[in-house]
């Protein structure tokens, strides 16, 4: 919506009509000692649309976009490319103001969309079903607990050291909240660390990501058993997309519950989102599953036709009987998701996947011969972990100053610990070209 301000006698016309005899009226139930004695100093007066853009567009020449530099940045949310067409799809009006399914009436093209997202979800996964999305990666990480909580009955779960903290922090929040309890591994930068042993009789899932916040790619199969053995579920998350495309699925190590930020596959980075949650089960799990559920079937005329097979969230259903009482499902992100993956097709995106490894495996060995810079990774899909002989941040600063975004330091998403200061986060994609490696080997050569 442009910048569209009120006129003094719109003001006056506006409090006439609803019967106040000033603004400050509306502000009476405010106490006094609340209020502000002026206006804010620090901000300029009202101004005319173009001087507003201007000094916006002066605040935002401030940042550095990440296209512009050379940029290793990870994390969590990753830079990938993204198709032109899936942006002049997603943009058509009958997707743009459909957003998302609230009624089961919703029209078939946004109900068919979805069943194709779902359908790829599951595929990549090896999961035997998929919903159609979460709000995002970490969200559907606290759901897919409150899920296992639901099917084993019980109250506690284990979360693995290489969960994403932030991941960590929602799935906290939700305990709070909703009465169940965390047993938190520590943090494992080297990527080692016994679950199995944390699992008893209370135990309702272990969840662990792979490839972890550090990096490090796991074989969770005997996790799996260990998990089933004792009744618990597993519960893998996965971060960075792409990877599903070279990994082997969690569906086929034996997880029951995937979720992942889908970010990665049709979805620009921006300030915190919106981003696409995956969320894929065992079917025999359905009735638990958070989200809604697109299901085919067949009209009258016996042609294909697509319904809201299910969707026990609380604007469907009564609150208290609800799977989920996240209100969004990021519709328009999901499609974004869905038409960038099929305009990959299965040898495209796997090609993707292969590019990315290759442009970490060429990261990690030219890293390694930086003096000083040591890598913790034996193994990792796109980003990797790199001890450095000075604070981390300081490091990243350093090379910000010389126009190389050279990843996230491991304080910046762990406070308080010490022990990570001189570790940082650097993830490739195919995005980057031998010359932003290069770059970013020579950047650490001058500043360390």
């Amino acid at each position: 919506m442009r910048y569209l301000p009120l006129t003094e006698a719109d003001r006056r016309d506006m409090i006439a009509a609803i019967g106040a005899g000033s603004v400050d009226d509306l502000f009476r139930d405010v106490p006094q000692s609340a209020r502000l004695p002026g206006p804010l100093t620090e901000l300029p007066p009202h101004q005319g649309e173009l001087e507003v853009e201007r000094a916006l567009g002066a605040m935002a020449a401030k940042n550095v976009p990440a296209g512009s530099v050379p940029f290793f940045c990870g994390a969590g949310a990753y830079r990938h490319h993204v198709p032109a067409t899936v942006d002049y799809l997603i943009q058509r009006g009958e997707f743009l103001t459909s957003y998302t399914p609230y009624q089961p009436e919703v029209t078939q093209g946004t109900l068919q969309y979805l069943f194709e997202f779902q359908t790829q979800v599951a595929l990549l996964t090896g999961m035997e079903v998929a919903n159609a999305s979460m709000y995002d990666g970490s969200t559907a990480c606290a759901e897919a607990i409150m899920m296992a909580n639901r099917v084993t009955r019980r109250s506690r779960a284990v979360i693995s050291g290489g969960l994403h903290p932030q991941y960590r922090d929602v799935c906290r929040t939700h305990a709070d909240f909703t009465g169940f309890t965390l047993d938190e591994a520590v943090p494992c930068p080297d990527g080692v660390e016994d679950l199995a042993g944390r699992i008893d009789g209370e135990t309702s899932c272990v969840v662990v990501q792979n490839p972890s916040v550090f990096g490090h790619v796991h074989d969770l199969s005997a996790l799996a058993e260990a998990c089933h053995a004792k009744g618990a579920l597993l519960v893998v998350v996965v971060t960075e997309a792409v990877s599903l495309g070279l990994l082997t699925p969690p569906g086929e190590m034996g997880a029951d519950i995937v979720v992942c930020e889908g970010q990665s596959i049709g979805n620009a980075l921006n300030f915190g989102g919106p981003y696409v949650g995956l969320f894929a089960t065992r079917e025999k799990f359905i009735r638990q599953m958070p989200g809604r559920l697109c299901g085919q079937t067949v009209d009258a005329e016996g042609k294909r036709g697509y319904v809201l097979t299910l969707s026990t969230r609380e604007q469907h259903i009564r609150r208290e009987k609800a799977t989920s009482n996240i209100c969004t499902n990021s519709g328009l992100c999901a499609l974004a998701f869905t038409i960038h993956l099929s305009l990959l097709g299965e040898a495209g995106f796997t090609k993707l996947a292969r590019i990315n490894h290759a442009k970490a495996v060429t990261l990690a060995q030219k890293l390694a011969k930086v003096p000083g810079v040591a890598v913790l990774n034996d193994s990792f899909f796109n980003e990797i972990t790199i001890r450095l002989p000075k604070p981390a941040e300081l490091v990243i600063d350093l090379l910000a100053k010389r126009n190389i975004l050279g990843g996230v330091p491991v304080s910046r998403i762990y406070a308080n610990r010490p022990a990570f200061a001189d570790l940082a986060l650097v993830a490739a994609t195919e995005t980057n070209t031998e010359a932003d490696i290069d770059a970013l080997c020579a950047g650490l050569s001058e500043v360390l």
